[in-house]
């Protein structure tokens, strides 16, 4: 009982934050938190989310979504549940953020003009948005496979996390992106409409399909990697010599690249290294499909790091090139 108590003054908590921040006005949004593992909270339709009392809080059972308070749960129940259905969060949260809104009702993606936006939020994906309640939700949970933030065209963002700090960081970051990225563009329309990263260049595409996470398939990351001349360029210019380990938590399985001033001179199967980057196959995946950066992975808790990111992210340029070129390889 306690622990629901704590939990219901979380989200009274987060409602008052999103309010006050402007994230959500009037009876718009709605957030939600896992309590065990068959029943959530959530809050109840029609409430003012920078105004919630303990009694606007519903408690559903998550395989019926049946609730015996007082009050009807949010309308957009279903998206949440499914949330916590397929993925370890805890917490989600459905803001109408008004910059969010307008950048993307114009605009396919975001021009991302920080390191920050690079870092934490990666590619954001926006999902199309034809109701006033999210009625098709697996493309919702399809995008959030890439990340804990999506854009709901025209409908505001979902983010899910461990916590709600996590969670209203995500947002909040983007929201002050778009408001970056408008201001740049007040400044210099044609200079920010030719914005494009230097990273994306024509990338050697290999045809042959291998095993995923096989040897085979880790060896053509590496060959597309030694001959890469942005890679070679900036490895040697940032003295890029260093180990890096890469590991699959289903099996086990783990590669380690060595890498000397960019180029990798030894591919070796263990992951004795002072950085080892880990993940299960699904999220595996999503990286070697290019729809994750390895980066936000991290910052997001998708992917583990042992090791400092701090230390790892001064060679930021050419990883993220290293990471692009992932997806050049085929895999089955």
């Amino acid at each position: 009982m306690e622990q629901k108590e704590n939990i219901k003054n979380e989200i009274i908590n987060v409602g008052k934050r999103l309010y006050e921040a402007g994230l959500c006005v009037a009876k718009s949004g709605n957030i939600s938190a896992k309590l065990g593992s068959e029943t959530m909270l959530i809050s109840a339709s029609g409430t003012f989310l920078g105004n919630l009392k303990e009694t606007d809080i519903v408690k559903v059972n998550l395989n019926t979504l049946k609730s015996e308070d007082s009050n009807k749960p949010s309308s957009e129940l279903p998206l949440h549940s499914l949330v916590y259905k397929n993925f370890p969060a805890k917490v989600v949260v459905h803001a109408h953020p008004p910059l969010i809104n307008g950048y993307f009702a114009v605009e396919k993606s975001l021009k991302a003009l920080t390191f920050e936006t690079k870092f934490y939020l990666g590619e954001v994906p926006v999902i199309k948005q034809e109701t006033p309640t999210v009625t098709d939700t697996k493309p919702v949970i399809e995008a959030l496979k890439a990340n804990n933030l999506v854009v709901l065209k025209n409908h505001g963002v979902v983010a899910m996390g461990n916590n709600f700090e996590d969670v209203l960081s995500l947002v909040e970051a983007l929201e002050e992106a778009v408001r970056v990225a408008a201001v740049a563009r007040l400044f210099n329309k044609e200079a920010f409409d030719e914005i494009d990263s230097s990273l994306k260049e024509n990338l050697t595409k290999n045809e042959i399909s291998y095993p995923m996470f096989s040897r085979q398939h880790i060896q053509a990351i590496v060959d597309l990697v030694n001959k890469d001349e942005f890679i070679l360029s900036k490895g040697k210019e940032m003295d890029l010599t260093v180990q890096l380990a890469v590991k699959l938590d289903d099996t086990g399985e783990a590669y380690k690249f060595n890498f000397e001033k960019g180029k990798i001179i030894r591919l070796d199967n263990d992951a004795n290294a002072p950085f080892i980057i880990s993940a299960t196959r699904a999220v595996w995946e999503q990286v070697f499909l290019g729809k994750l950066d390895s980066f936000v992975a991290v910052t997001q808790g998708k992917m583990k790091l042992q090791g400092q990111l701090g230390q790892l992210s001064k060679w930021y340029v050419p990883f993220t090139r290293l990471f692009q070129l992932f997806k050049q390889v085929k895999f089955k």
